[in-house]
């Protein structure tokens, strides 16, 4: 018993031991990550999409002193400037003391997500509904798709060159989107696929209408939302 529990104390102090990071910090510290993955959770949920995080990610630069970069303008030590490309990819540079012949430090990442994008003609019929076709984008999990409220993100680009901002679906008050799962009692076939064949990628169909049009005329038009494509 004596040899073991020596043992036991010699692997304590020899054996490198993972601690859960909370155990090892003091309340402040807890306190400052907390804060800062609730604004972290903000921004993700307004940044669903490249144009959307680049639009977001411009404001927070601008309230920390961050300017446009201007070709051929004179920057000194300290200046911090962005530059949006096209709006949907963003750098933003702070000018440090020594020439950039002399190194750079870059932090990188992307800010495209995984997705469902609509394909150039979504909108078809199928037993009296009206569904948009779809391609993923992002290796998604295709199982994880289905009866899962979504939400429409997006611009539309008119013929004279404005473009009108979309975002359908994350206000309580908005219609929901959704791809179709089968009933278990209907899903006898589907059951004996392997997981990653589950849902197949040309079942992620969104529906997006079910009500027929002689009904909607019956309606009052007013309490109803139509998309013009």
């Amino acid at each position: 018993m004596a040899e073991n529990s020596v043992s036991k104390e010699l692997k304590q102090q020899l054996f490198y031991t993972k601690k859960n990071g909370i155990l090892k910090s003091d309340e402040k510290t807890i306190n400052e990550a907390i804060e800062y993955v609730e604004g972290y959770k903000k921004y993700l949920n307004s940044s669903k999409t490249e144009r959307e995080a680049v639009e977001n990610s411009v404001l927070l630069a601008e309230e920390n002193g961050f300017v446009p970069f201007e070709i051929g303008k004179k920057y000194k030590v300290g200046d911090k400037v962005y530059f949006n490309n096209r709006g949907k990819a963003v750098a933003f540079a702070v000018i440090g003391k020594e020439a950039v012949e002399n190194g750079v430090n870059i932090t990188a990442a992307h800010i495209d997500s995984p997705r469902l994008d609509l394909k150039q003609n979504p909108l078809y019929e199928d037993i009296e509904l009206a569904l948009f076709k779809t391609h993923y984008y992002g290796g998604i999990r295709k199982y994880q798709w289905p009866t899962v409220p979504l939400a429409l993100h997006g611009v539309f680009a008119k013929k004279d060159g404005t473009v009108i901002n979309v975002c359908i679906g994350e206000d309580d008050n908005d219609p929901k989107f959704v791809v179709n799962d089968l009933l278990p009692h209907l899903a006898t076939e589907q059951n004996k696929r392997t997981l990653s064949e589950g849902i197949k990628g040309e079942e992620l169909n969104v529906l997006v209408g079910s009500m027929p049009l002689k009904m909607m005329r019956a309606v009052n038009l007013s309490n109803l939302m139509f998309l013009k494509f």
